[in-house]
Order: structure tokens, then sequence, then C-alpha cells
């Protein structure tokens, strides 16, 4: 479904992907881990459009995005939840739930509509604050309406950045419980996650990124039993 092929992302000077080359099949759940400033979340940025790359390619569904605008990606069938939420603060909870939408159709209205009930079904907090701003949420509760957003535009991936991150041990089960059934579902998956125990449990596959390149990848359950992925990212010995 998605092929990323030696892409090298630059910040100025600074070379951030080194030939970053992976795939994710329909259906996954691909996690991709590393360490703060591996290069994670540039690969995410780069795949939804935020960022270009200098070389390589980025398929889609078979199609090139790698030039393509964000906007664009996300009418394919792309969506991204953002590391660190970036909910509207102003805006109701209903409000950014519409805004996940912006690119459906007007004659969508009633398929739209079926979809934000899906949410609140999926999310019942979310109903219960759909009048509230988004900013006074909890932190739980902003990346459960993060989610949220991206699933009102029906995408057939999804990029989760960091969704754990600032959460409590309860909340981040509750957020994995929702990937999980999201997956079910029928929407594949790319997770990028510091809570690397976390990501493996939940992910069929997964890539292993160390300052910009990719030096490991593999099933989850081999990678949870690796020696190197052990003492770096589970505290293991």
């Amino acid at each position: 479904m998605l092929v990323v092929t030696d892409i090298n992302v630059y910040y100025g000077a600074i070379h951030a992907l080194k030939n970053v080359s992976f795939y994710v099949n329909e259906g996954e759940i691909v996690s991709l881990i590393g360490a703060n400033g591996a290069g994670k979340t540039t690969t995410m940025h780069t795949i939804s459009g935020l960022l270009t790359s200098k070389t390589g390619d980025i398929t889609f569904m078979g199609k090139s995005i790698l030039k393509a605008e964000p906007h664009k990606i996300v009418k394919l069938g792309l969506a991204q939840v953002p590391e660190g939420r970036r909910v509207f603060s102003n805006l109701t909870v209903q409000d950014n739930l519409e805004m996940g939408a912006y690119t459906r159709s007007i004659n969508q209205k009633r398929e739209i509509e079926a979809d934000l009930e899906m949410v609140y079904q999926r999310f019942p907090r979310l109903r219960e604050r759909r009048r509230q701003l988004a900013g006074t949420l909890s932190g739980g509760e902003q990346q459960m309406l993060s989610i949220g957003r991206a699933l009102m535009s029906r995408p057939k991936m999804l990029l989760l950045d960091e969704p754990s991150m600032g959460l409590s041990p309860i909340l981040v089960q509750e957020i994995f419980n929702c990937i999980r059934e999201v997956n079910q579902n029928g929407t594949t998956i790319l997770l990028v996650e510091q809570n690397a125990k976390m990501a493996l449990s939940v992910s069929h596959r997964a890539y292993v990124m160390e300052t910009g390149s990719i030096i490991l990848e593999g099933k989850s359950s081999d990678l949870l039993d690796n020696a190197l992925v052990k003492k770096a990212y589970l505290g293991g010995e």
C-alpha cells in the first residue's frame, strides 16, 4: 500500500533522513521505533507532504505522492495524527471532528453524520464533551479527538505519531486498544512510537531507526526478543 524508497531529507545542512526505505502492506500495523531524534517524525512529515525528499520516491496505492500537496495526499486516503495532538483549541470537539471531513463533498452530508456517530461510539467521552472547547480537554481526550478527526476523512491508511506521549498507563492502554480496533475495521496503520514495547505488542512488523537510518527490520514478535532492541529500547539486558 505504501512504499518509501531511498528518501533523503535535509534541515539546512543537517542530513536528517539517509536513504530510508520501507513498505507497509494493506491491512498491517507497522511500527517505526527509535530514540528521540532518530528521524521518525521527519519520516512521517515527508510521507504527509509537509517535508520533501531530495531523492527517491514515495508511492501510495501505486501512485507517487513524493511531490503532492498535503491536502491532496489526505484526499487520496492517507491521514496523519500528528505528534502533540494539534487540536484546534478554540473550536468545539464537534467542530474539530467536522474539520476532519473538510476534503469530502457537501453531497456526503449523510455519510459524514454517520462517521461522526461512529467516532462518538468509539470515544464516548467525546460525545459527552462535544460542545466543549477542545483546548479544555485532558491530554488523553485530545488524543482521542485527534484520532477521531483523522478518521473523519475516511482514510485507507492512518499515520500515528507518538499517540502515547504524555498519557497515563491506563490511557495508553485505551489508545492502543483503539489502534487495534481501527486496524481490525480495515484501516492500515503506520505507527511512530517511543514506547517500543507497546508499539511492538500491537504491530505486525517494525523498523528500528537510528540517526536518520533504518538499522533493523522484522516481525514485531522477533524484534521483541532481539538482544539489541531489548537493550536499547525495552530496558532489558
